[in-house]
């Protein structure tokens, strides 16, 4: 089987809809089948990193706890619009903290327009 790089795009919040649970699903999947798997978090799915964040409320399983552990399921990447943040008061001080336990390296990536664009233009499949 060749590895493909499978970008996931998370753009909404996590609350109210079933979107981010059933693309962090469809994640895990893809990282089971050892494919190079990256998630891009814009506009208002940079919600989905925020830590501290509970869905129990919403009727919803809190799955936001998963992130923290992605890196154990092989994902490589997880990149985060800066301005997005910042359009919404947030810094990576109050996201998850995402690293590779085994080499330490934080997983979280900040970055710019253009740098996204380049990340979108280098995958094989983008999911949205």
């Amino acid at each position: 089987m060749s590895t493909r790089h499978l970008l996931y795009l998370f753009r909404r919040a996590p609350h109210g809809t079933l979107y981010g649970w059933e693309a962090l699903q469809s994640v895990l999947v893809g990282a089971a089948f050892e494919q190079q798997v990256s998630l891009m978090f814009v506009a208002d799915g940079v919600y989905q990193l925020v830590r501290g964040s509970d869905t129990s409320a919403t009727g919803i399983k809190n799955f936001m706890p998963i992130y923290q552990v992605l890196a154990d399921y092989g994902v490589s990447q997880l990149y985060v619009d800066q301005a997005a943040l910042a359009d919404r008061g947030l810094d990576q001080h109050r996201l998850w903290q995402v690293t590779d336990e085994e080499t330490g390296r934080d997983l979280l990536n900040l970055c710019d327009t253009q740098q996204l664009q380049k990340v979108l233009a280098t995958a094989d499949v983008v999911f949205s």
